[in-house]
């Protein structure tokens, strides 16, 4: 190859370099994703467990929302009142956390409930309720085979004489539980207001006791006796409103049933 072919093929090779080195230039300049400094410093104080207690995808997306007003500097469960604070910080906001804890709607335990019949298979709660229902003679009550308790990050509820049992101390309120449990007894609760309907069951009084000495039997002395409306029978099960309850107590010393503990 001549001299003259050199020269020509390396100012070819050097153009076209050129050329795509400006026009990558160009390209990262139109399409550059501009980078919330907010949303970044969020992400960092988030503790990264993924686990959607606050109702978004993962802590990324819990970041972005934050960062851009969709969700309040407190959304983040596990976090709780210290992560709140910091993140209160970044949006100059004041952080006003209200912690909350999971419950288990349920008191047959294996003194209150009996088995209709004995359950051999595998020992997840899911595939027991196949079987009609699972073997707990209530089908509403809890299969206490501890799915909830396999997911729990925090080591934080605990099978207890046949019946989930969560430690509010321990619960971060980030859902999981509520999300495994396939009778849907797990409901998450303000931490700070202690009484509780520990029954999910919408059978009939008369159904109730035939398979469980602690269940609920819808007679409504509880919504008679509260004096701030707070509690109401709905589908033969006594419900909690705890934004009007205000722990009196007289709800748990009417109940016949002692199913509303405090």
């Amino acid at each position: 190859m001549s001299v003259t072919g050199i020269i020509i093929a390396a100012v070819l090779v050097g153009g076209t370099g050129l050329i795509i080195g400006i026009a990558l230039g160009i390209a990262g300049k139109v399409f550059e994703v501009e980078i919330n400094e907010k949303e970044v410093a969020i992400r960092d104080l988030l503790p990264g467990n993924n686990c959607g207690g606050c109702g978004y995808a993962g802590c990324d997306s819990l970041a972005k929302a934050i960062a851009s007003g969709e969700a309040s500097v407190a959304g983040c469960p596990v976090g709780g009142a210290f992560v709140a604070a910091k993140i209160g910080e970044i949006m100059g906001e004041s952080a006003e956390m209200v912690k909350y804890t999971a419950y288990v709607k349920c008191s047959g335990d294996k003194d209150s409930s009996d088995n209709k019949f004995t359950y051999y298979g595998p020992k997840t709660c899911r595939e027991a309720i196949v079987v009609s229902g699972g073997p707990k003679g209530c089908e509403y009550g809890c299969v206490g085979f501890g799915s909830c308790v396999n997911v729990c990050e925090f080591d934080a509820i605990h099978i207890e004489n046949g019946v989930a049992v969560v430690d509010k101390d321990k619960c971060t309120a980030c859902g999981k539980c509520v999300s495994e449990c396939p009778k849907k007894l797990i409901e998450i609760v303000p931490y700070d207001n202690n009484v509780r309907v520990a029954c999910n069951s919408n059978n009939k009084g008369k159904d109730v006791k035939e398979v469980c000495k602690k269940g609920c039997i819808g007679c409504k002395l509880c919504e008679k006796i509260c004096e701030s409306d707070a509690i109401h029978v709905e589908n033969n099960i006594a419900h909690i409103d705890y934004e009007k309850c205000n722990k009196c107590g007289k709800c748990v010393e009417k109940c016949p049933a002692k199913i509303i503990e405090i």
